[in-house]
């Protein structure tokens, strides 16, 4: 089992580079088996969520070969396998799979995904809109068995904004015949990758990024080239770390406007930052006001950085407030931080945050990705040290968190125990 150890107290500076966004190329990755030819996807970031995807398809029969942050993916000779349960655990973003394969084949077979726990998570919103457009859903135990004899363009309309329903639709519907129309659609800047990667294959796709998207179906996809964006959630969560223990730190290859509500707040509490066309430089400030936020839709405060930060609430003079709306697990972290000496209470999907507080190292879990963030964050402002162990979870989303905390100065090291 592998540990993060880390020894708090350390002034942060030097650049941090951003790798491509987890949550963009968790859905690229599927959605490349559509095209007819090899594609090639660059600033893929190496973390374990790419690599499961790679053996997924892998056991495809599609071929992948990795050369720096580029992935090239030929599924010239893929078949359409079921896809188990040992693959399709391992993360939540194997459900992408669905859509692709649907679009493809008008037939996917693969049990439920995994992920981490931070909430119920159903994916009715996905096959409600695979139903929309003609497919047949049969689900037995736990194995989902979705076809159709032909797929219809339709009007589709969310109940929720769904980031990965909206993707998933995307993808069934680029080969279905006629126009779909997505309605309250999510606009994250994912999704906008997404169907920027599509139509450069070929398909049809406008409004990403609106509430409305259309797609009009088209029968082939051919190869293309592509470029994963900057990851907003690893951006904000070093620019969270930068306003605890920075001095001149550099987020280098991001998308500013990206951050827009994370750094509205920052530069609320009283956090210095240097904003530039693709990075931002932070140093920590003193005597931070106290705040509040709400988690929403993009492009609302992020649910995947309330977590991070809630750290640097308990650093701020005062009471402030989280207010969870996405998901309903996402205070895991509070009962570690509390034992570290936070002064956190959570009710509903409400927590309150006293400040400031002397955190003081001790051995805490990570339950979940974010959650894991969080704890290293903590710990690089505590006395002491900070023993973290499931820190498979934050691997699963932060590329070479511990090499680039280590080279702007941070005590950090990996190890197996």
């Amino acid at each position: 089992m592998k540990i993060l150890e880390i020894t708090g107290g350390e002034k942060l500076s030097g650049t941090i580079r951003i790798s491509g966004a987890k949550n963009s190329a968790v859905a690229l990755i599927p959605a490349a088996i559509l095209a007819d030819e090899k594609v090639t996807i660059c600033n893929i970031p190496e973390i374990t969520d790419t690599d499961n995807l790679c053996s997924i398809l892998n056991h495809l029969g599609v071929s992948t070969k990795r050369a720096s942050e580029s992935i090239i993916i030929d599924p010239t000779k893929m078949k359409n396998n079921e896809i188990d349960e040992e693959f399709s655990k391992k993360l939540r973003a194997s459900y992408y799979f669905m859509g692709a394969l649907l679009g493809k084949y008008k037939k996917a077979v693969m049990h439920f995904p995994g992920g981490c726990s931070i909430g119920a998570r159903p994916i009715d919103l996905h096959l409600k809109g695979f139903e929309a457009l003609g497919a047949k859903v049969t689900i037995d135990n736990n194995r989902y068995i979705v076809e159709a004899e032909r797929l219809i363009g339709c009007p589709i309309y969310l109940d929720i904004a769904s980031v990965g329903a909206t993707i998933n639709i995307m993808l069934a519907a680029v080969k279905a015949e006629g126009r779909t129309t997505i309605d309250n659609a999510a606009k994250e800047p994912e999704i906008v990758n997404v169907a920027t990667f599509l139509n450069s294959m070929g398909a049809h796709i406008t409004g990403a990024g609106t509430s409305t998207i259309t797609i009009d179906g088209t029968a082939n996809l051919k190869g293309c080239f592509h470029e994963v964006i900057p990851d907003r959630i690893e951006a904000g969560t070093y620019l969270i770390i930068g306003s605890l223990c920075g001095e001149n730190l550099k987020i280098d290859n991001i998308i500013p406007e990206h951050l827009d509500s994370l750094i509205s707040k920052l530069q609320e509490i009283g956090v210095q930052l240097e904003i530039g066309a693709d990075y931002i430089t932070v140093t920590r400030g003193t005597n931070y006001k106290p705040t509040s936020i709400k988690t929403a839709v993009y492009p609302g405060f992020p649910t995947d950085l309330q977590q991070p930060f809630s750290i640097i609430l308990t650093q701020c003079n005062g009471k402030c407030k989280i207010e969870e709306t996405i998901f309903e697990n996402r205070f895991m972290q509070v009962p570690y931080l509390c034992q570290m000496g936070a002064d956190i209470t959570v009710k509903n999907q409400t927590s309150t945050i006293i400040g400031p507080s002397k955190l003081k190292g001790r051995e805490v879990v990570a339950t979940d990705l974010r959650a894991g963030a969080s704890l290293v964050a903590a710990a690089l402002i505590a006395t002491d040290t900070t023993m973290i162990t499931n820190v498979e979870h934050i691997l699963r989303g932060y590329e070479n968190i511990v090499e680039k905390l280590t080279q702007v100065g941070a005590k950090i090291k990996s190890r197996e125990i």
